[in-house]
């Protein structure tokens, strides 16, 4: 059974939050600042983190980055709506995936859900490696490799570059990759996609400002080119 790391100083948000994680199956640990959080962290490895990025103490963004300089642990933050600049940059720092304030628990559950078996699952496209430039996608070991060196990369990072590399020259809009890499639809949204894009251009590409593998097509999306 998968354990979820609530991170929120409000009760209410924390306790609505549990009461649909645990009707979904999952146990919970809960934290109310962000140094309570990183002790949890610390004392065990739970299995997602929903992570609110207004925290006394030490702040959801801090505690964003404190994670991802130890694991790949799956994170889903929460802003404030209209925070636009707290979301970009949590999703900068590796963050997974987002929800605004006030948001659908039931949402919440449902990404949780998806996050939790992109996790679980094997890896599809199991057999030959695939290869471009320097760089090696093991989809068995969930592991890329740029000349010869491991990257350290988040779950959808993995999941993004793999749903791309295994569907060469094919322009996907924003929508389309929300929807086949995050497992739902987001015509409001398509913030998540580009940063992750652009995350894994800088650790990819050899120049991540003129890209030759992740290409912007402009007016329809992105496409991979081997």
């Amino acid at each position: 059974m998968s354990t979820v790391l609530v991170v929120d100083d409000e009760p209410i948000v924390r306790d609505v939050v549990v009461r649909y994680l645990e009707r979904d199956g999952h146990k919970t640990l809960e934290a109310a600042s962000g140094d309570e959080a990183r002790r949890l962290l610390e004392l065990g490895s739970p299995s997602l983190v929903v992570l609110d990025v207004m925290l006394p103490g030490l702040s959801g963004l801090e505690l964003c980055r404190w994670i991802r300089a130890r694991s790949d642990l799956p994170i889903v933050m929460l802003t404030a709506r209209g925070e636009e600049a707290d979301r970009i940059v949590g999703l900068e720092l590796g963050a997974d995936d987002y929800l605004t304030k006030p948001f659908s628990p039931r949402e919440l559950a449902v990404r949780v859900r998806n996050l939790m078996r992109r996790t679980a699952e094997p890896a599809r496209g199991e057999g030959q490696p695939i290869a471009f430039g320097d760089v090696v996608i093991d989809a068995t070991a969930r592991e890329v490799r740029k000349g010869g060196e491991l990257l350290r990369l988040t779950l959808k990072e993995f999941d993004l570059l793999r749903f791309f590399a295994s569907n060469p020259r094919q322009v996907f809009s924003r929508n389309q990759l929300m929807d086949r890499v995050w497992g739902y639809e987001s015509a409001l949204d398509t913030g998540t996609v580009t940063v992750h894009v652009r995350r894994l251009r800088k650790k990819i590409e050899q120049d991540a400002a003129r890209p030759r593998h992740l290409e912007t097509v402009f007016g329809a999306g992105y496409r991979f080119t081997p």
